[in-house]
């Protein structure tokens, strides 16, 4: 069990001041793992005056010391890594490979890229006749999501500690308890006290106070485009500034020179990796009409690669989703696909063959999809997946482009020239080429109505500080 009933705040674990608790669900086994103490008004506030009195110092350490303090945090990452990967798979469902290759490795990147990003970043410029300098931009509130427990919530901190800005983080009840261990990480790294601080609680709590509170200048937040929104409304009473990573209803071309085994494995495996549960997860995949009929056998074929089951089988690649109440959302999604008149190739509703415990969903792809249909313009966060056909290129564009997100775009196929004016012309903050490798420290963000901002690497570091135009000041020339 992993319960812990305490808030980490000013630089101790303490006791919440209210009483509420919730339980913490193993998706898989539809069990309780342990329990949080859901956070008041009272705990927040506690943490945003010790972020606000910890700002005055923090704000002045030097690069080298926040360098080093991102360095002596990795390195405890690492020491930790068992039991972040067996607590990401306990609370979220994810796969223990998934919960290795992937989560772990990405939240261990994103302290080792910041501190590398940080050696070289510029905090003061001299422009001749003024300077300017980049100081921390104050008290930052992170809101992170549950479909990544250390990714976005690794990416937030190490930024925020990379600029100078006391936090403080709300992680997302469904999946906390990888964020805990992360903040014992904070603290033995020697952070000081108040720079970091961590509250749980509910989104209508704890999230709405930190978008709220006066004395927060800066909130960060990775989630739904509803909650964004909401987010936004608070922050204007203050006038503060927001970064939002929201949704995705990311487009994956397929070029008539491609290799079509390949492709549909590439496809298939959106919708299977973390059970589809990925904001930037190619859902609509963008087909030439010659192709549908050899490109729909070839996803069949795809299918069995990623088999569905318990995530502590280290054969299983898609396990169950996080919870319940997004279970029952994928499976209205899959019924209205089948209203609308889609064809199902795979899947359907229901559970898996065998899998009648725990939040497991059959992987699902629809074809003879219009782009206008809800299961094409609307995010599932599931494994279900849309084919559609398109008659040339700039038909394939605008189809692409036809929807009010712009996280993400992908593109497959041979021809160079091609491949570059496709991944000119998607509409998105991140294009992926031929199922490309991705580095950390390229900015992450979207366009549209997928977000404000971008994380990763330097561009992360930036979210987190505001310019200062100086002028009068003569620096005197080194010898």
């Amino acid at each position: 069990m992993y319960t812990n009933l305490k808030h980490f705040i000013n630089g101790e674990w303490v006791e919440s001041t209210g009483n509420e608790t919730e339980d913490v669900i193993n998706p898989a086994t539809e069990e309780s793992i342990g329990q949080i103490s859901l956070g008041t008004k009272e705990d927040l506030d506690k943490a945003v005056q010790a972020a606000k009195a910890a700002l005055p110092t923090f704000s002045r350490t030097s690069r080298e010391e926040r360098i080093e303090m991102l360095e002596k945090i990795a390195k405890g990452y690492e020491k930790r890594k068992d039991e972040l990967v067996q607590v990401m798979t306990d609370e979220l469902g994810a796969p223990l490979k998934f919960s290795e290759e992937v989560h772990y490795e990405m939240g261990l990147a994103h302290f080792k890229k910041t501190a590398e990003a940080l050696k070289d970043y510029k905090f003061e410029e001299d422009y001749g006749n003024y300077k300017i300098i980049k100081e921390t931009i104050g008290v930052s509130g992170l809101i992170t999501p549950w479909n990544f427990p250390t990714n976005q919530t690794s990416t937030k901190i190490a930024s925020a500690i990379a600029a100078g800005s006391p936090m403080v983080l709300k992680p997302a009840e469904l999946t906390p308890f990888a964020a805990m261990i992360l903040a014992e990480i904070i603290d033995e790294a020697g952070v000081p006290k108040g720079a970091f601080n961590l509250v749980n609680g509910t989104g209508s709590t704890i999230g709405d106070g930190i978008s709220s509170h006066p004395d927060i200048d800066f909130v960060s937040f990775t989630g739904s485009a509803g909650v964004g929104e909401k987010i936004m409304q608070n922050a204007a009473k203050t006038i503060k500034k927001v970064a939002l990573e929201l949704g995705g209803k990311s487009p994956l071309i397929v070029l008539d020179d491609a290799d079509i085994e390949e492709a549909a494995k590439i496809a298939v495996s959106h919708i299977s990796l973390n059970s589809g549960q990925v904001c930037t997860a190619a859902t609509r995949i963008i087909i030439p009409e010659s192709m549908k009929k050899d490109f729909e056998e070839a996803m069949k074929k795809a299918v069995p690669s990623f088999p569905v089951g318990d995530p502590l089988d280290k054969n299983v690649v898609t396990g169950p989703l996080v919870a319940k109440k997004q279970w029952d959302r994928v499976q209205s999604y899959i019924e209205k696909g089948i209203d609308e008149g889609a064809t199902l190739l795979t899947g359907g509703t229901g559970k898996p063959d065998g899998l009648e415990k725990g939040y497991y969903v059959k992987p699902t792809i629809f074809t003879d999809v219009s782009n206008d249909m809800v299961i094409a313009q609307e995010e599932i966060f599931g494994p279900v997946t849309t084919v559609i056909t398109y008659k040339d290129l700039d038909e394939a564009l605008e189809i692409a482009n036809d929807t009010v997100y712009g996280l993400a775009g992908y593109v497959v196929g041979e021809d160079q020239e091609t491949l570059d004016y496709v991944a000119k012309n998607i509409r998105a903050g991140q294009i992926v080429v031929n199922d490309a490798e991705q580095d950390r420290s390229a900015p992450f963000g979207g366009f549209k109505q997928s977000g404000i901002g971008r994380e990763w690497g330097a561009f992360g570091i930036e979210e987190y500080l505001e310019p200062k135009s100086v002028f009068g000041v003569k620096v005197p020339a080194k010898a």
